[in-house]
Order: C-alpha cells, then structure tokens, then sequence
C-alpha cells in the first residue's frame, strides 16, 4: 500500500488529541497558498518565500476549530532533485514561518507524495490518499488508502472540512475526498480567500478534474 511520507516523523507516529474538535479539517496545499511557487519547483530554504497573511490566515482556521493538514505533491524526491531531507528543511522553513507571522499558526501534521505522475499514486493529488491519511491520523483509525468514494463518507464525519489550493489536482483531491474544495490565486495565497473559508456556508468552487 502507498502511503504519503510524514514531516519528521514516522507515518504512524501519533498526533495529539484536541480536546473539543469537531471533526474540521483544513486541507491546505503548499507552494502557491502557503509559500510562493516556483515553476521549476522550491529546491531549496532559500526559494522558499512565505505568502503575505499566510501565518495570519492558518491561525484564523485554528481559531475556527479547524485542525491543519499541509497535503503536498513532491515528485522531485524520487526524481532525485532534492533528497528527503533536504524537503524537510523546506517544509521546515515554511512552518517557522507561519509562526513568525502569528504564534497561533499551528499546524497538525504536514503529509507529501514523492511520487511523480506516472506512478499513478492514490497518495498524490489528485487522488484522496494524502487527505485519507491526515483524517485517520488526526481521529486515531488504522491507516488505510482507498479509491472508493464511498470509503471516507461510510466511516468519518468530516464536519465543515476544505481542501484549498491552486491546483486542478487540488481540486480534484477534494472531489475524490469529499469535501468542499477552493481554489486558491498563486499571486496572493491563501490568505486572499480567508473569508470564504471561513464561512461555513460557502460551499467552495467546482470540483472539477
């Protein structure tokens, strides 16, 4: 089975309880809603430049009651562009930065697929995998990836959870999951649609793939 790799950590490690959560999860991609992309891809700490209002935004979810899932493709990995560890650095570097922004920008667990396009991965958006395995780590179920729709709406309240990113595979990921799915502009981030995502009755844009 296909499993999404896992920052600094194993991919079964346990993920803190919260007390009081209802199920809601912010799906959120990186390059293009967090950090500014690159078309050649961030390779390293130094391209990774963090997105105005992106700490401020993550930490309105959480205030929101969202618990955060970062959900990533990174087929450069097993492409040899950059190793394992090298990412986590990046990735690393993105975190520090939420938190530089706003000391409430927590997020939960940051999940990413080294696998490019022709493996044809359910762990790389946009099949479901990644956002799968985030909702399983974060309600403590056995982990377990499947391309049946009907797999997560059968077993997992969702409550008000979104997948937000600048990507058609983005959106399909949020087709495939079933949750609201938002797309988000690269130029400005996430934090130009925080609003929206903070409306529980926006039912998010055209989940189309």
């Amino acid at each position: 089975m296909d499993l999404p790799r896992r920052h600094l950590a194993n991919i079964d490690a346990p993920v803190d309880s919260l007390e009081g959560w209802d199920g809601s999860i912010a799906y959120l991609d990186r390059d293009g809603v967090l950090n500014v992309g690159r078309e050649d891809y961030v390779k390293n700490v130094d391209e990774v430049v963090l997105l105005d209002g992106a700490g401020h935004a993550v930490a309105a979810l959480r205030e929101a009651g969202y618990r955060i899932v970062v959900v990533t493709n990174q087929s450069p990995v097993n492409r040899g562009m950059f190793s394992h560890e090298e990412l986590a650095e990046m990735n690393q570097e993105v975190l520090d930065g939420l938190l530089r922004e706003n000391s409430n920008a927590h997020v939960d667990l940051v999940l990413y697929s080294p696998y490019a396009p022709w493996d044809h991965s359910p762990v790389r958006k946009p099949g479901p995998g990644m956002l799968q395995v985030g909702r399983q780590l974060l309600s403590s179920i056995p982990l377990e990836v499947t391309t049946d729709s009907s797999f997560l709406s059968t077993k997992i309240d969702e409550g008000r959870s979104f997948m937000a990113g600048d990507r058609d595979a983005d959106m399909g990921a949020a087709l495939q999951h079933g949750v609201r799915g938002f797309r988000v502009d690269a130029r400005v981030g996430i934090a130009g649609i925080i609003e929206r995502l903070l409306d529980d009755n926006d039912e998010g844009d055209a989940l189309e793939i």
